[in-house]
């Protein structure tokens, strides 16, 4: 089949956990093309240098630089709304110009279409509201239940049953009929034999939307600005070159491969981290979990739940 990759540029996450799914279509002999913007964009093309891209804009959002993101969210709902039926429109129009047969959209919500079979990855059906708010959260449910009822399939990344990493956000309410349960996703299922590198005693993985990605970048330079510990901070920026900075006893670098990242969170100490989904399963499937620190994105009500359900440190 001829598939259309298309991850939600919101981080790095969504595109880091369609490697797996890239790579087992691709080992099945599928003809693969990303589509996608930004940063994951990148780190897509730097994974799988082989496969046809096409830049596909995504919906323009930015967090506020405080604590809460209600009003922030509030003044993106313009930007997502036309986000979604100018994503809608692109891809009726890429159809027109191209066949594919399949199409599996990581959390965007208007790449479906009535000519080809669509599926939807997602591992928040219940979007978690703030706690004064809490009261939206059945309404929300069901807007994006009806959302994912265009499309032909829903997966979800994480597993039935109590022994899940995703908690309420798939668990609290009941799946629509096409939904199921793939299991965990993480860049880092494919690695075998990785020596751990004890180079560094901490280190911290940066990511996010901005301000909040270089907000916490600052907050982290100016934590260990006087420490003794050996702190690498991976920035979350891929490109094509990598940059490297030494500040006192922080090494600072745009990005690091799988193999290279994987090697150094393996021999670290204690990782730092937000607490995002895709995060937490790679952190699982290297059994490093138990090591995180997470510092969830202030008012970013999934990743606030998540630090709950997952943190060894609140």
């Amino acid at each position: 089949m001829k598939i259309l990759i298309c991850p939600l540029n919101w981080g790095l996450g969504h595109a880091t956990r369609c490697v797996p799914i890239i790579q087992k279509l691709m080992n099945q002999g599928h003809e693969l093309v990303i589509a996608a913007d930004g940063y994951p964009l990148q780190f897509l093309r730097q994974q799988f240098p082989t496969l046809k891209t096409i830049v596909f804009p995504g919906y323009k959002i930015n967090y506020a630089s405080g604590k809460s993101q209600i009003l922030a969210m509030v003044k993106n709902m313009p930007n997502i709304i036309s986000g979604i039926i100018k994503e809608h429109k692109i891809l009726k129009k890429l159809l027109k110009q191209d066949k594919f047969d399949q199409i599996i959209s990581d959390n965007r919500f208007g790449l479906w279409n009535k000519k080809v079979h669509s599926i939807y990855i997602t591992h928040q059906l219940m979007i978690k509201m703030p706690d004064s708010l809490s009261f939206l959260e059945p309404i929300a449910w069901f807007i994006h239940r009806f959302i994912i009822k265009r499309y032909d399939e829903c997966w979800i990344p994480d597993f039935e049953g109590t022994d899940n990493l995703s908690g309420d956000l798939s668990h609290k309410y009941p799946l629509p009929h096409h939904a199921k349960f793939i299991g965990m996703l993480s860049r880092f299922q494919h690695i075998n034999e990785i020596i751990p590198s004890e180079e560094f005693d901490i280190v911290a993985v940066i990511s996010g939307v901005e301000p909040q990605r270089t907000i916490f970048e600052n907050q982290l330079l100016n934590r260990f600005a006087d420490s003794e510990q050996k702190l690498l901070l991976v920035c979350g920026k891929p490109a094509l070159e990598k940059t490297t900075k030494q500040v006192g006893n922080i090494t600072c670098i745009s990005h690091l491969n799988d193999n290279e990242l994987a090697a150094i969170l393996l021999g670290a100490k204690k990782i730092i981290s937000r607490s995002g989904y895709s995060t937490i399963m790679d952190l699982k499937s290297l059994n490093c979990l138990y090591k995180a620190e997470f510092i969830p994105t202030p008012g970013q009500t999934e990743q606030e739940y998540l630090f709950k359900i997952h943190s060894q440190f609140n």
